[in-house]
């Protein structure tokens, strides 16, 4: 009999330790362990809350890591390509300030022009990286990096330690139970089996007080990471967008300055002005005629803007002077070549014949006319 009480002993060791080998191999390599064997519903469900924590902010600590990479590979990228461009702007106003071209200088203007914007759109890129780097990538490495999270994880480590801790004595627990119904009144066996439960109760007592602690952690750096990664990307949103507006309203200048030059380019000759009657008197612009002839007049069915095509000197107080590129309100044409509107604030004939109408102008052409 006593052969059999110390072999069915030897099998519950055996057992025993094949439980807290599964609950090292499930619980060790991370946070997490059984379920099964601590079975207070209190405890359950933090243990289940905190595990819920842990794998989110481990998931959106990777996800903060992740835009960091990225976020510094496009400025690592993007310092190229500033670098790049700013070759490119340089040696084109080489070439537009040194033009040895005896045909012209539209081109050598262009490329001036096409030189400037193109400075002017790498420093906005710089702006975007600069603000890339200090509004996204540093915010979010910080938290990454920060001891907040480290310290939620160290909480809810000690957490899971002391957890196993515990499965493990209750199992000893269990273990003594048996023996006592085997031998029962063994005082020996009574005292040890007393000394496991008061170590299993406080081992219980103190890890439901460190589970609180670390799941109260946990909640808060989520909520901070949640809030944070939201508020760099909107950041990094904001960004990029006023980046390309300022560029899309670079670009848009500079094509109206090329077109302009392309237009001069190729431009007949200015129209001759020389066997043109006089203008009309300056009084008669403030007139109100409605589609009818008065001193060789016509009233236009509206007003409309023009873009100044040829150079013109006024030869009177009552002409405008017109410069290439310039915009006109044109708001009366007569049926002798003048037409009568005004520019840069100034009002007065012109030569109908040295403009061109225009359906599409950018805004700051619109407020130079005024």
């Amino acid at each position: 009999m006593e052969a059999i009480r110390k072999q069915a002993s030897r099998f519950r060791e055996q057992v025993a330790r094949q439980q807290q080998a599964v609950l090292k191999q499930f619980g060790a390599g991370g946070y997490g362990g059984s379920d099964n064997l601590i079975t207070d519903e209190a405890e359950l469900q933090q243990h289940q809350k905190l595990e819920k924590l842990y794998i989110s902010t481990r998931t959106a600590k990777h996800f903060q890591r992740d835009i960091v990479r990225g976020v510094e590979g496009y400025i690592i990228t993007g310092s190229k390509q500033v670098e790049i461009g700013t070759k490119l702007s340089e040696d084109s106003k080489k070439y537009g300030s040194e033009n040895t071209c005896t045909s012209g200088n539209t081109l050598s203007k262009a490329a001036l022009s096409f030189g400037r914007a193109r400075a002017h759109m790498e420093k906005e890129h710089g702006n975007l990286l600069k603000a890339l780097g200090t509004q996204v990538a540093e915010p979010l490495r910080a938290m990454v990096m920060g001891s907040p999270l480290e310290d939620a994880r160290h909480l809810a480590q000690r957490y899971d330690r002391m957890r196993q801790e515990a499965e493990s004595q209750t199992i000893e627990v269990s273990k003594r139970q048996a023996r006592m119904r085997e031998m029962p009144g063994n005082h020996d066996l009574v005292m040890k089996l007393e000394s496991a439960e008061t170590k299993l109760h406080d081992l219980k007592s103190n890890m439901s007080i460190l589970g609180k602690e670390a799941a109260s952690a946990m909640a808060a750096v989520e909520g901070q990471q949640q809030r944070l990664t939201l508020q760099r990307l909107i950041a990094m949103v904001e960004a990029e967008r006023t980046y390309h507006q300022r560029v899309l309203q670079i670009l848009d200048q500079l094509e109206s300055e090329m077109i302009s030059e392309r237009q001069r380019l190729e431009a007949p000759p200015a129209p001759s002005v020389a066997d043109m009657p006089s203008p009309p008197p300056f009084e008669e612009v403030n007139g109100v005629y409605t589609s009818q002839t008065h001193n060789e007049s016509v009233d236009c069915m509206g007003y409309f803007l023009g873009e100044v095509m040829y150079p013109y000197n006024g030869e009177s107080d009552t002409e405008l002077n017109l410069s290439i590129g310039d915009y006109i309100v044109v708001r009366k044409v007569t049926n002798n070549g003048w037409a009568e509107g005004e520019c840069k604030g100034k009002a007065g004939w012109f030569p109908f014949a040295y403009i061109e109408k225009r359906e599409r102008v950018l805004a700051s052409k619109v407020a130079e006319v005024f």
